[in-house]
């Protein structure tokens, strides 16, 4: 047990298509996430509650999505980002260790993209351990800003000592990202980028596991027909040792 994994997936909300051609993924999701064994799983576009689609499809669950795909054993924690007109939806962290406290705070730059990050605190083999999950904006100049109130938000927030992962869908196609991160000692696997987006072909990795206090020893990200249907991007696992571990 010297090793952490930790995944990072864009949900899309669990439907997949447009107008008549939408398709339910959220259960076949509920399999994928099973299946990544990790230890904390990080999730961004995730429903709590969505009366259009709850009335479209019959096999729409009775429950808000966290815990739909919460691996029995696992703890969910869910905080809305965004309210629309029929639900709302923000980011989720499934951990199988017992969580001590979760926050949130809203991170929107502007009117049209309402964005947030959750920040929970996890006891792993007698160890606290602080994740982030992020989904940061579409436009550059609001990911500047929305990285800025990150590295804010960690000195206030989070011990320098205490081990730190931040995960999730950054929406940059550039260095920006590992730049700022890095001038806080957040750090990535690495090995060569690892495509996440679009799924169906992917062109670029939005989608980061960074980590201070830890160290990266793999980076994968699982291929084949179903894994592109369920999502627009693919799901990103990290392996981290502990400091001490040999």
């Amino acid at each position: 047990m010297n090793h952490l994994r930790i995944a990072t997936y864009n949900i899309h909300k669990g439907v997949q298509g447009l107008i008549f051609n939408k398709r339910l993924e959220i259960h076949n999701l509920g399999h994928a996430v099973e299946q990544f064994d990790a230890d904390v799983v990080c999730l961004q576009e995730v429903r709590k509650v969505n009366r259009q689609e709850a009335e479209y499809f019959t096999r729409w669950p009775q429950m808000p999505q966290a815990d739909f795909l919460a691996p029995e054993g696992y703890e969910a924690v869910y905080r809305t980002n965004a309210v629309t007109r029929h639900g709302e939806h923000g980011n989720a962290l499934l951990s199988r260790w017992p969580v001590l406290d979760h926050q949130h705070e809203d991170m929107s730059d502007h009117r049209f993209e309402q964005r947030g990050l959750l920040h929970a605190e996890m006891q792993v083999q007698g160890r606290s351990l602080h994740v982030i999950v992020v989904h940061l904006g579409l436009i550059r100049a609001s990911r500047v800003r929305q990285l800025a109130q990150l590295r804010h938000y960690i000195a206030r927030r989070v011990p320098d000592d205490a081990p730190l992962v931040v995960a999730g869908d950054f929406n940059d196609w550039s260095q920006l990202v590992h730049r700022t991160l890095g001038s806080v000692g957040l750090h990535a696997h690495a090995q060569a980028r690892v495509p996440t987006f679009p799924s169906r072909l992917p062109l670029a990795q939005l989608d980061h596991v960074f980590a201070r206090g830890l160290r990266p020893v793999g980076l994968s990200v699982p291929n084949g027909p179903i894994w592109r249907r369920m999502s627009d991007h693919l799901p990103l696992i990290a392996e981290f040792a502990w400091p001490d571990a040999p």
